[in-house]
Formats: structure tokens, sequence, C-alpha cells
């Protein structure tokens, strides 16, 4: 009997997944292994909000695998050792598995190659399983990755798309491999209340609905905030429970201005894994490094926790904090506003944004936070790095009637009309009656404070 293992890291999942494809096809038998490893938990990354998500898709891969006759074996440890475990035990000679981008994920192939081939056992880290275009397939001349959007979609979107594959019908798993108890969300603390559940099944499902129902709309109302038109499967894309490539071959299906609009922001999703891919330092480092510096001290500190809080006196960027504490995701124009504002409006460096957004965010990666943060900050890949996002005017044209605001900042539900964007401006008793304070500081003075730290002016 022939044995192949696959080792499933972000790609949980078994439609339109190329390493189970592969060692199924190579293999009479597949151990299907998810490895919990306690170096994220030592890095930071093992936040609440992505544990209980991840519970969800664990469990949910391994109904599916039962569904076709397999399981999930769950192990905890160094990855590297306990695949290198699983390939002696099993005698397999093939261990397939998602190549990733960062850099801990190309220290971790790096080992296990190397661990693998001393026992004779090749590893296949197959490219185009997270992303729709697999790092490094498009590249500028003269460059290693594409800087700029723009050119990047033109060759991205002229590039084949390849048809996703089907879920293996059937699959046998050696019955003598232990497994670890599958984790479960409930035994997760520190859960934001209204967190998505996870799951192939569940992002299946939701792409499905979204497309058939909610598509259409997209084009014309993404940015809306209070209309939340935006599919909300990014953390189904993070942690591969649905197949970005499916998803743009579904999308492209359909057709028409929505498809495409859809479609692109996959494309921005493959293009931070390419500039990732490339320069794997900027996910704590600035791509492009600008002149001056960030504020510190007492003053920015406090301004940073009003900010975390919700408390910043600008309702939209208030409103926004508050959604991504409750849900664990923010709305995309959200992240604009807030991250704009914190770094170039208060002037707090990027990097405490970017960690505050990954203790939370349940679609939060290195490749899409850090480099949308860098984006914003004028540090990444923006070409107009100096441009500051004015809260109360993007108050104004994403949420006019200021729906979004009065759902996430109840104390000023009672204000009508555009007072709600400004309450500041409401004189004596009126202001007064309103629980909620003023602006951290003069949208004015922020960007002249911005201006001159940036050395502007």
């Amino acid at each position: 009997m022939t044995v192949s293992v696959v080792l499933y890291t972000s790609d949980l999942r078994v439609h339109d997944h190329p390493p189970l494809r592969a060692a199924a096809q190579g293999a009479d038998e597949v151990v299907p292994v998810f490895v919990r490893d306690p170096a994220v938990d030592r890095a930071g990354f093992a936040a609440p909000n992505r544990l209980a998500f991840l519970a969800d898709c664990l469990a949910d891969l391994d109904r599916s695998l039962r569904d076709r006759g397999g399981r999930l074996v769950v192990r905890e440890g160094d990855p590297v050792a306990e695949v290198r475990a699983l390939a002696r035990r099993t005698g397999a000679d093939e261990v397939h598995m998602a190549a990733g981008v960062t850099a801990f994920a190309r220290r971790r192939e790096d080992r296990l190659r190397k661990a693998l081939e001393e026992d004779g056992c090749r590893l296949y880290a197959h490219d185009g399983v997270v992303t729709v275009v697999p790092p490094g397939d498009v590249a500028p001349q003269g460059s290693d990755h594409y800087a700029v959007f723009t050119p990047y979609h033109r060759r991205w979107a002229a590039e084949p798309l390849r048809t996703p594959f089907t879920a293996p019908r059937g699959l046998r798993v050696p019955s003598d491999v232990r497994s670890e108890p599958v984790p479960r969300r409930s035994a997760v603390a520190d859960v934001s209340p209204a967190l998505l559940a996870g799951g192939e099944s569940a992002g299946r499902k939701r792409l499905a609905s979204w497309l058939s129902a909610r598509l259409d709309t997209y084009q014309d109302g993404h940015d809306d905030l209070a209309g939340d038109a935006t599919s909300r499967l990014s953390p189904y894309l993070h942690f591969g429970a649905l197949s970005a490539t499916e998803a743009a071959h579904r999308a492209a299906k359909r057709g028409g201005a929505a498809a495409e609009a859809f479609v692109r922001q996959l494309c921005w999703r493959d293009f931070h894994h390419q500039v990732l891919a490339a320069r794997p330092a900027a996910a704590g480092a600035d791509y492009r490094a600008r002149p001056g510096g960030w504020r510190v001290g007492a003053d920015a500190e406090a301004d940073l926790a009003a900010w975390k809080e919700g408390r910043t006196g600008y309702p939209l960027v208030d409103a926004a904090m508050r959604q991504l504490a409750h849900e664990g995701w923010m709305h995309n124009r959200g992240r604009l506003i807030t991250a704009s504002f914190l770094s170039k409006t208060l002037c707090v460096d990027w990097r405490e944004g970017a960690r505050h957004f990954l203790g939370l965010l349940v679609d939060g990666d290195l490749a899409n936070n850090q480099l949308n943060w860098q984006w914003v900050a004028g540090t990444g890949t923006d070409t107009r790095p100096h441009r500051v996002l004015n809260p109360v005017a993007q108050a104004k044209r994403y949420d006019p009637e200021g729906r979004y605001v009065r759902r996430w900042v109840p104390e000023l539900a009672g204000l009508e009309g555009p007072a709600v964007h400004e309450p500041w401006r409401l004189s004596g008793p009126d202001r007064a009656a309103v629980d909620y304070p003023d602006p951290l500081i003069g949208l004015s003075e922020g960007l002249e404070r911005f201006r001159r730290l940036r050395g502007l002016s």
C-alpha cells in the first residue's frame, strides 16, 4: 500500500484542493493532517476570533473527510517533527502541502523538505492553493514583483483561469494513525459576540447565496457602510475554507460589471500576497521609508487607546472600531477610514493599528492586513502616499443617512440627519445631553501635524 501525507495549513477544504487531489490520485492511502503549532501562539497570532473560526473549519473539514471515508488527523507540536514522524510511521514517500508566502511559512517549508529528504520522502509544495495566481507567476521586466496594482491587474486578468478541481469521492486513511481531538469553538474564550460560523460548508453556502442574491448590487453598493453589500467571504478565503480560484471562476461565469468588480478584489488579495512573497520583511518594516516619524509618549498612547475603544469623537471611526470588537470583522471602507485616522490624523505608527487589527480580525493575515495598513499609512504601495481620508467627508459620502453610525454608536441614535456625523457642532443643552466625547483633535490640526512630520510643510 502506498501512502501520502497532506499537511493542511491555511487551506482547510476538500473542494479545489490541489495537494489533496494529487495525494489521492497518487497513493492508495492518504493521511490528512493539521498540526497545531505552539510557535503561532508564541508569535502572538493565535487571536481568539481566529482560533474559534479555525475550530469550526477543522470540525467541518473532519466531517467532509469522513463523508468520503477518511478523517482529519490532528496533532500539536512542531509541524516538521510531527509530519516527519507521521511519514515514518506510515511509510509515506510523499507529503503534499500548499506553498506559503510569509517568511514563517517558507522557513517551515524549507525545514520540512530537508527533514523529509533525509528519510527519502519527497515534499510537494503546490502553488495556487490560497491565491488565484501564484506569487511570482507574473512580474514586470527587471523586477520580482509588481509594486503598483493597476499594471499587476492587467497581467493578472490576462492569465488563464484554471478549472477548479472537484473533491475526491473517496479516501482511505490508515486505521492505526492516532489523532488528538478536533478543537471546539466552545473551548475558546474572549470571542467576539457576533463572530461568523467557520468552515468550508458555511463558506460555500455563503458564496452560492451571495452570488445568486447580492452580486448584482456589489459594484454600486460595496462602499455603502450601512448597506453591507460586501460578500463577507474574507474569513473563508483567509483560512482556505473557500478556494479563491473557485470564487473567481464562479463569479466570472455569472459575468457583468458587478462580477468584474468582485474579481478585482480577489486580484487585490493576490497583489498583496505577491508583494509579501517578494518582500517578506514588509510584514513589520516599511515597504517604502518616508521622512519623519510617528508620535510616541503618553499623549500618543492615550490617543491609541481611545481609537481602540471607539472613543475618538469621530462617529464613523468609532462605529467601525466597535463593529470590529463585536463581530471580529470590519467593513472594508471602515478599515480604510480607521487606518487613515490612526496613522495620518493621530500620527500613530501603523504597526500599532495593524497589531490591534490582527488581535481581532477573523480574516487577519500578514499579507492583506499589514500591506493594506502600509498602503493607507503611505509607507506601502499607494501611488499617492500623502492622501488623508477625512472621516467626516467619508461619513457623509458612504453613510449619508447615518444608519451605520447609529447602529454602532447608540449614544448618537437620537440625532437626526447629518448632525450624527458632527455632534460637536451641537449647541448648549443639545450637546450636553449627548454622552459622547469631543474629537481628540481637529481635522485641520491633525492634517497640519501630519504634513509637518512628513516634511511637507
